[in-house]
C-alpha cells in the first residue's frame, strides 16, 4: 500500500469513459480531467539541470486541483503554518457537528446552499453560547473544516469545529469556561437543540424564497420538504464534543491531518480489475477495525463525485476573533490577556515559503552532489483545457 501501486487516475481512467457523460456535471468533469491527468506529460514538464555536475531531472506538473489526491501538500502545510501562527496558549476542544441522512438528497443537488447553511448554522451555534454569560459571556472563536464523505465515500456531510477554551470579553480581558471542569465546554444538549432549530430555520427560508433545486430525481416538491423538515424537528440530531487535545501541538497535528484531506486518498485503493476497485477503509462500528470495500468502478467515480465541491466553495473557514476580518489585531489582543507576547502573524507569501522550506528543504539544491544548484532549462506546455464537453445544466446520476 506505501508503493500507491494504484491511484484514483486510475480508476478514472479506466472507468469515466464507460460513463454517461451527459449525466456528470461540466466541474465534476474539469476535475476529474485533471486528477486524472496529474504529474504527467499531458499537463506538460519542466527539465532542470545541476550547474555543477550536469545532473538532469524532468517533473512533470501537478494539477493543483484541491480534490486530487497528490496536490495537498505545499497548500496543507501553509495552512498548518497559519495555524501556528495563531495558536493561543489555552486547551482546544473539538466539536462536531452532522446532518442527518435525510438531508443528502438536498445536498446533492443545492450543495453551496446547503453547506453554507451547515457552516452558519454551527458558528451561531458555538457563538450563541459563548456569549451568554452563563457560560463564557464573550467572544470565541472557531476553525470548522467541511467533509462530506464516510470511510465507504458514501454522502455524510459534517463539520470538524476546533473551538478554544474560552473567549474575549467585552474589556478585552479572556473569560474561561464558568461552569463544568477542564474537559467541558458547552452542554451537548443545548448545541443539538440551538443547532437543529437554527438549520431548520434557515432551510424553510431557503423553501420559501424558492432558492432550492427540487428536480424531479429528488421526487420532491415544496410540500414534500415541508414534511421532511417536519420530521427533523422531532428527531434526534448528532452533535458531540470529543476530549479537549492535549497540547497545541497535536492541534496542529490533527488539523494538519483533516485540513485537506480529500474523499479517499490513493494509498487505499489496493485493487483494480476490470469491473470493480477494491479499498480499505475503518469500520468504525466494529470498533475502527480495517476492511476491505470491493465496488463496480463506475459507482467509484459516482461516489467520488458526490464529494467535489462547487468552484470557489470555502471548505476550512475561520469564524470570531480568528476570521480573516479582525484576526490581525484580535490574536494580539487576546495573546494580551494571556500574558502572552504580541507578534506579527505571517503574510501569505511568507506561509507558502516556510511551507515549502519545510516540505523540500533547499528546493534547487541537486539531489546527486549536493552540491550545485538545479537550473530550469526547457518547459514544455501541457493541454490545461478538459477534454469533455457537458450540458453544464445536467445532474450526476444518483
Amino acid at each position: 500500500m506505501a508503493n500507491n501501486k494504484y491511484e484514483v487516475a486510475d480508476v478514472i481512467n479506466r472507468f469515466l469513459p464507460q460513463m454517461n457523460q451527459a449525466k456528470i456535471l461540466i466541474h465534476h468533469k474539469r476535475t476529474l480531467s485533471a486528477i486524472s491527468r496529474c504529474r504527467t506529460a499531458a499537463l506538460g514538464s519542466h527539465t532542470d539541470k545541476c550547474n555543477d555536475c550536469g545532473h538532469i531531472k524532468i517533473s512533470y506538473n501537478s494539477c493543483r486541483n484541491r480534490h486530487c489526491p497528490k496536490c495537498q501538500g505545499v497548500e496543507k502545510e501553509a495552512w498548518i503554518v497559519m495555524q501556528e501562527d495563531m495558536m493561543l496558549p489555552v486547551v482546544n476542544y473539538h466539536v462536531v457537528f452532522t446532518l442527518p441522512h435525510e438531508l443528502n438528497l438536498l445536498c446533492l443537488r443545492n450543495p453551496k446552499l446547503m453547506y453554507d447553511l451547515l457552516f452558519k448554522s454551527a458558528w451561531q451555534t458555538l457563538d450563541t453560547l459563548a456569549r451568554d454569560p452563563k457560560w463564557i459571556g464573550g467572544q470565541s472563536a472557531a476553525t470548522m473544516i467541511l467533509h462530506t464523505w464516510s470511510q465507504t465515500m458514501n454522502l455524510h456531510p459534517h463539520l470538524h469545529c476546533i473551538v478554544p477554551n474560552g473567549g474575549l470579553s467585552k474589556d478585552g480581558s479572556w473569560q474561561f469556561p464558568k461552569r463544568g471542569n477542564g474537559n467541558f465546554l458547552f452542554p451537548v444538549l443545548a448545541m443539538n437543540k440551538i443547532f437543529k432549530a437554527v438549520f431548520l430555520k434557515g432551510l424553510n427560508k431557503l423553501l420559501k424564497e424558492q432558492r432550492l433545486n427540487l428536480s424531479s430525481e429528488l421526487h420532491a416538491d415544496s410540500k414534500t420538504v415541508k414534511k421532511l423538515i417536519q420530521h427533523l424537528y422531532t428527531k434526534q440530531w448528532v452533535v458531540y464534543t470529543k476530549k479537549p487535545f492535549a497540547g497545541a501541538k497535536h492541534v496542529i497535528n490533527y488539523l494538519g491531518r483533516y485540513s485537506h484531506r480529500v474523499a479517499i486518498t490513493n494509498h487505499r485503493i489496493i485493487e483494480i480489475n476490470d469491473k470493480t476497485v477494491s479499498f480499505v477503509y475503518k469500520d468504525y462500528i466494529d470498533g475502527a477495525k480495517k476492511k476491505v470495500k470491493t465496488i463496480d468502478g463506475v459507482e467509484f467515480i459516482r461516489r467520488f463525485c458526490m464529494h467535489i465541491l462547487p468552484s470557489g466553495f470555502r471548505k476550512v473557514r475561520q469564524y470570531g476573533f480568528t476570521s480573516n476580518a479582525c484576526k490581525a489585531k484580535s490574536i494580539n489582543k487576546a495573546r494580551l490577556a494571556l500574558d502572552q507576547r504580541i507578534v506579527i502573524l505571517l503574510t501569505r507569501k511568507e506561509r507558502k515559503e516556510k511551507a515549502k522550506s519545510r516540505i523540500f528543504g533547499q528546493p534547487n539544491q541537486c539531489p546527486c552532489c549536493k552540491i550545485g544548484e538545479m537550473v530550469t532549462i526547457d518547459t514544455q506546455e501541457g493541454n490545461k483545457d478538459p477534454p469533455f464537453v457537458a450540458n453544464p445544466f445536467t445532474f450526476i446520476k444518483r
